[in-house]
């Protein structure tokens, strides 16, 4: 990968990531799996707890101190603040932004707050002002439900950064520039050393054999998720074989992590599909499911595109939800075009038989 990626911000988000990272370890050390699992507060996207409050005090002082008063006024978007948004430094007008910010402080904060599995700090950074339709021919201006909020699309540069366990000392840390490619280095946290850290996707043009996910983390609909798992792996490898394992999956409940094991060349196609799943089996049953994922769930994953990892919406098109942390978001992941090549068709011919997204 290239390893001239370069932006005015990348420097002092990759510190803002690091004291964070720092900050959270620090945490989970001092306290007790009760302490950092205890409900801080229970927003509308989600439940707040008390080691996110841990890693969002962090964020915004950090963003305020050493970028929003270095770099220009910016628009913060995050859970936890007030309507989801601040602008940066405190009294400045979002009219006069450059940059607008969204961060997931942890993504994956269940499975880190047990001690289970390591979490992401995620940061994308878009122009606050989008540019004029048809400044770009090569790329048409998306269509926004709010003119002044960028979308996913225009996120110039991402930053993606692992939270360790406790027992891990080793961490991943990964950045892209639209443009520029991508880069990663694996930090060995308790001395301080780095090491070029590939970025290498799978090749396989074939499912088998490797691992392929369909998102069902939680209840409500893990029967219907299912189920289509199965219909598209029966289809692209024809019947289980007794005795045989022909793919699979990782349940890793961390949207960033998700896209790292693509990334890193561990997983081979990912569907999280509970945005467009959750109307249809809703009018089907009395159990609804009230949690998908969101945009800042997916504000770095410009890392996973510019090294070659294809990542649409439920319709095969590029990602276009706003920057906000309202909106909900189905996405699939192939690591690479083969595979969606071989993989779509499958997919769109089963989400159009159940009116899924259609």
């Amino acid at each position: 990968m290239d390893r001239r990626v370069e932006h005015p911000l990348l420097a002092p988000l990759q510190a803002l990531h690091r004291r964070i990272r720092d900050e959270v370890v620090a945490s989970t050390e001092r306290a007790a799996v009760e302490t950092l699992s205890h409900v801080h507060a229970d927003d509308e996207g989600d439940t707040i707890y008390a080691i996110d409050k841990v890693a969002e005090d962090v964020l915004v002082e950090e963003i305020d101190r050493t970028i929003a008063r270095e770099h220009g006024p910016v628009v913060l978007v995050a859970e936890g603040l007030p309507g989801g948004r601040v602008v940066l430094p405190r009294g400045a007008s979002a009219a006069d932004a450059r940059w607008t910010i969204i961060v997931d402080p942890i993504d994956g904060t269940r499975g880190l707050m047990y001690q289970k599995r390591p979490a992401w700090i995620l940061t994308g950074v878009a122009p606050h002002q989008p540019a004029p339709t048809g400044s770009n021919l090569s790329q048409p201006a998306p269509t926004r439900p709010n003119p002044t909020e960028p979308v996913l699309s225009e996120v110039v540069l991402a930053l993606q950064t692992e939270i360790p366990l406790v027992k891990q000392h080793l961490c991943d840390e990964l950045w892209a520039v639209a443009g520029q490619g991508a880069d990663g280095v694996r930090v060995n946290r308790l001395t301080g050393t780095e090491a070029a850290l590939p970025l290498c996707p799978s090749r396989s043009t074939t499912l088998a054999h490797g691992f392929a996910t369909v998102a069902r983390f939680f209840p409500g609909m893990r029967a219907q998720l299912a189920a289509l798992d199965d219909e598209i792996v029966a289809a692209l490898l024809g019947p289980p074989v007794p005795g045989k394992a022909q793919l699979f999956e990782d349940q890793y409940i961390s949207t960033g992590g998700q896209l790292y094991e693509l990334i890193i060349g561990h997983d081979r196609f990912i569907a999280d599909l509970r945005s467009i799943a959750r109307p249809v089996v809703n009018r089907q049953s009395s159990i609804a499911n009230s949690l998908c994922c969101h945009p800042y769930d997916l504000c770095a994953e410009l890392i996973a595109r510019e090294c070659g990892v294809v990542v649409t919406d439920q319709r095969g098109a590029r990602l276009e939800a706003p920057l906000n942390v309202e909106a909900d978001v189905s996405w699939v992941g192939y690591a690479n075009a083969s595979l969606r090549d071989t993989v779509e068709p499958v997919l769109q011919a089963a989400l159009k038989a159940r009116g899924w997204g259609t």
